[in-house]
């Protein structure tokens, strides 16, 4: 399905990757955005605020006639609306709610109001820790945290509904991704832009456990241009997909790299205990989407992070301010 002249949905649209999403599909189709901007910013659609093709619509996946209003002519649906990993550690019910009841509510309502392409942005979190590399996507699933297990009954809800109603969608699994507008703050904080954040304030990268667990990083452009040509793939419909660099890096490595291009080589890394869950290993195999759909991921570790740190200077973020919303857990 060629994406051009569509009306299309994207649930969480306010959020990291969903508001790259909204600017790369904007331009030849009519989106809705809904966010509740418990976590997505409006900010991160203000380039949006006076284009009549985008509608933004404050709301929750939790509310079943809101869904069933907005899906209404609708021919795609994008559904990142989420609640992230640490939110499970403290509260796991509202994240089961929105991520696994949520994307039940929403596979409803699409169903319902006929729309005719269904694609869930799930999470690499779904496997655990990895029992062998690289992860294939017939890897064991054996998510470690709930905020895991909630992103896999997501993929189960989206597979079923198209095996049983004939809802034409696919799952997307993107691993760690990085770039502009991705969070720093507070409990919604990524890694990469907390340890930029301190660094560039003269303090060390905080790492939990011995960092010698490793991700999957990969550049916010590269995982965009991958949700959109997975979900033109007409041989994508019912098929689960990784999208990555496909190169495994790890945190100890990681805070060095980001010392080095922020020019603070003389930081050294503080160590915590390590956080409840935590993966040890991710590094996905992008085998399968090299092959059904050209995948091909142009941008690496360090390019990425240095993309990032530009961006983040051009910003009139107070750097001292947004430290100080960095949070160290007691888990």
């Amino acid at each position: 399905m060629k994406i051009e002249g569509k009306r299309i949905l994207i649930t969480g649209g306010a959020g990291f990757i969903g508001s790259h999403l909204v600017d790369a599909l904007s331009e030849k189709n009519y989106i809705v955005v809904l966010d509740n901007f418990s976590s997505g910013k409006r900010e991160n659609l203000s380039q949006h605020l006076n284009n009549p093709k985008v509608e933004i619509v404050e709301g929750d996946v939790r509310d079943n006639a809101l869904l069933k209003k907005i899906t209404k002519d609708i021919d795609i649906v994008y559904h990142l609306a989420v609640q992230c990993l640490r939110v499970s550690i403290r509260d796991p019910l509202i994240v089961h709610e929105v991520n696994a009841t949520g994307t039940l509510n929403l596979c409803m309502a699409s169903r319902e109001n006929g729309v005719k392409l269904f694609v869930y942005i799930s999470s690499s979190e779904v496997y655990g820790t990895a029992k062998r590399l690289p992860m294939s996507e017939d890897h064991p699933l054996e998510p470690t945290t709930v905020y895991g297990a909630s992103k896999l009954a997501g993929e189960l809800y989206t597979l079923s509904y198209y095996r049983t109603y004939g809802l034409q969608g696919m799952v997307i699994r993107p691993f760690n991704t990085y770039g502009a507008r991705a969070h720093f703050e507070g409990i919604y904080g990524e890694v990469i832009p907390k340890f930029i954040t301190r660094a560039l304030n003269d303090m060390p990268p905080v790492i939990f456990g011995d960092g010698t667990q490793t991700r999957d990083f990969t550049y916010i452009s590269d995982i965009v241009k991958g949700i959109i040509t997975a979900s033109q793939c007409d041989a994508m419909i019912g098929e689960v997909v990784n999208l990555a660099r496909g190169e495994e890096v790890s945190i100890k490595d990681l805070a060095s790299i980001i010392c080095d291009l922020t020019g603070r080589r003389h930081l050294k890394p503080l160590y915590e205990r390590k956080r409840p869950g935590d993966v040890l290993r991710h590094c996905a195999d992008i085998t399968k989407a090299k092959e059904i759909f050209n995948f091909n991921p142009e941008v690496n570790i360090r390019e990425g992070i240095k993309n990032y740190l530009d961006w983040l200077l051009k910003q009139n973020y107070d750097l001292a301010e947004c430290l100080k919303q960095d949070v160290v857990f007691n888990w």
